[in-house]
This record gives structure tokens, C-alpha cells and sequence, in this order.
């Protein structure tokens, strides 16, 4: 029998069967739950949708069937506290399995799932809440997350009901002690309560580098892009055991955990880990014999400074990368460790997968890859016009055939911010980079990243580069520094491989580093040793905080 996705696409290969086209047709009331776990469930009741493990390693193994059955006791569950369709629900559960039931029971309802990360505080809900009109809260009781919720309730007019997860507290229901009551039998809804294809299924808040965060509304068509992202890019195949290192609060969670991995039929592992170590991770993909992995640059660049002979990773077939861009030397030390050639892929939280490379494709290290099938990009100047080979310009969506499936379909009661990224049918991504002839694209940076120095533009991410091919630099970032003369000087943040210390002479030698292997007007003229980069809460680096405060005294700077 063919994968489910099949029925959902039509799909054309060239001739070394790289995917090269694909057609989306689905029913005008689509529903993931309904039309995808629901029927995989009646197919393979007792195949392996998930492998959980707890934060000691306690492993719990979840059949299509269960994960299923215990959505529509969910489902049962939230409408018996009054959750209906459109209702905005908050979903903050770490990386617990109650995640998964939870997200396809809120799918089922038609209410509106909001994921967010457990590091939000006080300040971070109040704004939620109210920003998108939160009218339900599901959160985890570990961690001290759920104090954050309470002490935001009297600012928060339209949140009624606090369900708790992983534990009980006073003034919230609890979602474990009450969700096994409710009877695993959920029909489709029919007539108002019934969804469309169209409507409003799931909403990020993005992760706010410059500003606060916007509400990224998705449809209920946006599981289907993700078809894309699990069979062609992660390759996910039937019985395999893919492996996505993610906060469930994250948009790159359902990228790696869920559906398009679903769609391909494979099974997925989260590991309920409070704190990324890159020994213990190793561990547990040997352990569990993953098959197919994915996880940000940031997470490589930790786990390549690790002795991979100590691990057994013969089962790992396929490694994947994105959430920011990826350093060559990452590339090439995993390479030569695991030999597996990581394939890079580009998108945002109001997209799916938009540049990558794809499963059989010939990849370049350092290169986002080519156009995703049924995205048309464009790379244009300040005035919308495209830019030729060689040059940089910002990553846009051409929309004038319509917005691909899995594009977001607009920020979510903000009508200007919406118009401002998305008009004369582009969208504009806030990213930079350019093309070569064979139509490979190349990041560079956010737009207001790039470094202007004496009449040059300055990629970041290119100095960064070589930077981390040096052996004491663990982690930077480049920006530019304002000076009278050249109008910027380039900056490198570093944090430093443990075991080398801050120094005038240290510093000095990575300036040379970086004239010998680049144009020698990008050397970083001001180096800065940091202990940690600032970054988000999603855990990119925050560029713009660092520009803020370049005229304060530092300790370690040279």
C-alpha cells in the first residue's frame, strides 16, 4: 500500500528522481486528525507513531491507535470545559507526550492551537494572552512555568480555563487526572461546527529578534507542506525513527515531530530532556537506533567537538540542519565523522520549507540548497526588482499564482504588519542572500545585518564562517560597529572552545586567520570574547542586542 501523502499530491522526479514538482489536491474540509491519524490508526493500529522518552530515559512507546484514541478523549475532554471551535488554546508542555494527543484533539474541536515555549515569563503571557485573545491555557506543572501563568491572570481578560499537565495545581483542571473519563469515540463535526480547509488551525508567535513578536496564523491546509519537509528533505521512510531535536513550543517541532514525518509513515523520538548536552544526545540516537536526524547549526557545532567512535550511530541513515545557517566546517567535521552530508533547508514560521536541498540532490556545503517545489522564489533589491547571479537581494515569495500550501496566511490581527512583509503579491522573508549559476542560493543575513564598510556590503555569516573553522571558537557572531571614517567597522563576538582564555595575542591571531582565508577588508577589526551570546528564547542569536550595545565598556576586547 503507498504512503498516505501519496493520496494528497502529484508529484514529478527528474530523471535521478530528485522531486521537481508537486501538486496539492485535498478536500475543502481537510483535517489532519481526521483525514491522516485517523486513518493510519484503522491501517496500522499497532505500528509506532512515537517513542517517549522521560528526562531519566524512561521509555514509553505510542501506537497510531493510541495517540488517536487518546486525542479523542481529549477532544471529549476540552469541549466538556466549554472549548469550542475558533477558541485560542495556549500550549505549553515542554517536551511531554501529551503534546501530540493534545494538538490533534484541538485539530478535531476546530479550536486554534497556540504553542509556546516554557521560558516565557510573566511579561511573555500577558502579552500572548491578550494579543491573541487566549481563551484557554494548557500547561506543564514542572519547571515553575505555570507560577508565570498565574501571576499573569489578572492582566489577562479572556483567559477561562488553566489546565494542567505532568501535575495538579489549585485553580487549574487537570488534564492527566481527567482526559482517561472521556470515551475514545469522536465523530467529525458537521455543520457550523465543522472545519474548512481554510480556517484558521494553528498560530506561532514568532521569535522576536527586533521587536515583539507578531502572531503567525496557519490554516488547516498547512500540514500538507509539510509533506515536503518529512518525505523529501528529512526522508523519512515507513519504520524508521526519526529524531528532531525541538521545544514543542517551536514551529521547528511540527516540522520534525509530527506531521510530515506522520505523512511518511515514520515514527518519531522526543526525549524529555530539561538541558541539550551533546554527549547524552549522541546517546540516545545510539541507543534508539535513529534512522533520520535533524537539529539547528548550533546543535552540530556543539556535537562535532565530541568523540563519535565512542558512539554506535550505524542505524543513522540521514542528517538534516536549518532554523539558521549552516558553517561549512560544521558540515565538513560531521562529514568526516559519521560520513553523512548534511542537507541544509531554509524557512520561517510563516512558511514551510522553502530552500533546500532535497533528498538525492547534489548539495554544496555552505549553500540553503534550490527552491522548494511550489515555492517560486525571487531574490530582489530595495525596489522589488530581481537581482542577477552574484548579486544579494532579499528572499521573496512570489505569490501571483497563489500562496503555496503551507504559507502562513497572514499575521493574525495585525493587518499592517501583513501588508508591510506581504504586498503586490510578494512576500518579503527579511532574509538576504544570492544565487549562482547552477541557481544554488547562498544566505548572507537578515537585511539589517548587513555590514557596510567602506563602500563594501559585508556578510556576516561569511566571516562567521571562517571563524568557526578556527579550533578555539565555539560560537560567534559578526556585526558592524559604527566609525566615523569607513561607516562601520566589522565586529566578531566569540565565544570560546573551553580550555582556550580570552587574549590580546588570541585575538590578534584570529584577525590574521581571517585575512588569509577571506577578502582582507572583511577581517573582524574589533574582536570581543564573550562567555554566551545573547540570543531569543528559540535560541537565535540576537545580532540586534549586540549592535545595541557596542559604545559599552567591555572586558575582553581587542
Amino acid at each position: 500500500m503507498e504512503p498516505i501523502y501519496k493520496e494528497f499530491v502529484d508529484e514529478s522526479f527528474n530523471e535521478n528522481g530528485i522531486l521537481t514538482d508537486i501538486k496539492f489536491h485535498y478536500p475543502d474540509n481537510f483535517n489532519f486528525a481526521f483525514d491522516v491519524l485517523d486513518v493510519l490508526a484503522e491501517r496500522y493500529p499497532d505500528q509506532n507513531a512515537m517513542i517517549w522518552l522521560s528526562k531519566n530515559k524512561e521509555k514509553t512507546v505510542y501506537s497510531y491507535s493510541d495517540i488517536a484514541n487518546e486525542s479523542k478523549r481529549a477532544a471529549n475532554f476540552l469541549i466538556s470545559l466549554g472549548i469550542g471551535k475558533g477558541d485560542r488554546v495556549l500550549v505549553v508542555v515542554k517536551r511531554h507526550h501529551q503534546f501530540w494527543p493534545i494538538m490533534m484533539a484541538l485539530c478535531r474541536i476546530g479550536a486554534i492551537a497556540v504553542p509556546a515555549t516554557f521560558l516565557l515569563t510573566k511579561k511573555d503571557f500577558v502579552y500572548r494572552f491578550n494579543t491573541a485573545g487566549i481563551s484557554a491555557v494548557i500547561c506543564t506543572c514542572d519547571g515553575g512555568v505555570a507560577d508565570s501563568v498565574d501571576e499573569s491572570v489578572s492582566e489577562s481578560p479572556s483567559l477561562q480555563h488553566r489546565i494542567s499537565v505532568m501535575g495538579s495545581r489549585d485553580g487549574w483542571v487537570s488534564y492527566d487526572d481527567n482526559v482517561s473519563r472521556f470515551p475514545a469515540v469522536f465523530d467529525r463535526p458537521t455543520g457550523d461546527a465543522a472545519t474548512k480547509s481554510d480556517d484558521i488551525m494553528l498560530m506561532y508567535f514568532t521569535s522576536g529578534t527586533t521587536g515583539y513578536p507578531r502572531v503567525v496564523a496557519h490554516s488547516f491546509t498547512y500540514p500538507l507542506g509539510h509533506i515536503i519537509t518529512g518525505v523529501h528533505w528529512h526522508h523519512v521512510i515507513r519504520g524508521g525513527l526519526h529524531f528532531t531535536i525541538a521545544d514543542t513550543g517551536w514551529g521547528k517541532a511540527v516540522w520534525g515531530k509530527l506531521y510530515g514525518q506522520w505523512f511518511g509513515e515514520s515514527c518519531v523520538l522526543t526525549y524529555d530532556f530539561d538541558k541539550f548536552d551533546a554527549k547524552d544526545i549522541l546517546s540516545v540516537m545510539a541507543d534508539n537506533r535513529v534512522t533520520t536526524f535533524c537539529a539547528p547549526p548550533t546543535m552540530y557545532r556543539f556535537m562535532i567537538h565530541e568523540d563519535f567512535s565512542q558512539y554506535d550511530l550505524s542505524s543513522l541513515q540521514y542528517a538534516t540542519t536549518a532554523g539558521e545557517a549552516l558553517n561549512p566546517e560544521v558540515y565538513n567535521r560531521f562529514y568526516k565523522a559519521t560520513g553523512l552530508k548534511m542537507m541544509e533547508g531554509f524557512g520561517q514560521t510563516e512558511t514551510t520549507l522553502t530552500v533546500c536541498n532535497l533528498f538525492g540532490n547534489t548539495n554544496i556545503p555552505g549553500s540553503m540548497g534550490k527552491p522548494s517545489p511550489g515555492y517560486k522564489i525571487k531574490l530582489v533589491d530595495n525596489d522589488d526588482k530581481e537581482v542577477e547571479p552574484g548579486i544579494v537581494g532579499e528572499i521573496a515569495i512570489d505569490t501571483t499564482d497563489g500562496a503555496p500550501v503551507g504559507m502562513f496566511k497572514c499575521y493574525y490581527g495585525n493587518d499592517e504588519a501583513t501588508e508591510k512583509a506581504w504586498h503586490n503579491n510578494l512576500y518579503h522573508t527579511g532574509d538576504t542572500a544570492w544565487y549562482d549559476e547552477q541557481g544554488y542560493l547562498w544566505f548572507v543575513g537578515r537585511v539589517d545585518d548587513l555590514i557596510k564598510s567602506s563602500g563594501y556590503r559585508i556578510s556576516p555569516f561569511e566571516i562567521e564562517s571562517v571563524l568557526m573553522e578556527h579550533s578555539a571558537v565555539l560560537e560567534c557572531a559578526v556585526t558592524g560597529v559604527p566609525d566615523e571614517l569607513r561607516g562601520q567597522l566589522v565586529k566578531a563576538t566569540i565565544k570560546l572552545v573551553p580550555g582556550f582564555e580570552p587574549s590580546e595575542e588570541l585575538a590578534d591571531e584570529l584577525k590574521k586567520f581571517v585575512k588569509r582565508l577571506t577578502a582582507p577588508y572583511k577581517y573582524p577589526r574589533v574582536i570581543e570574547f564573550v562567555d554566551e551570546l545573547p540570543k531569543t528564547i528559540s535560541g537565535k542569536i540576537r545580532r540586534v542586542e549586540i549592535r545595541s550595545t557596542e559604545n559599552k565598556d567591555a572586558q575582553h576586547r581587542y
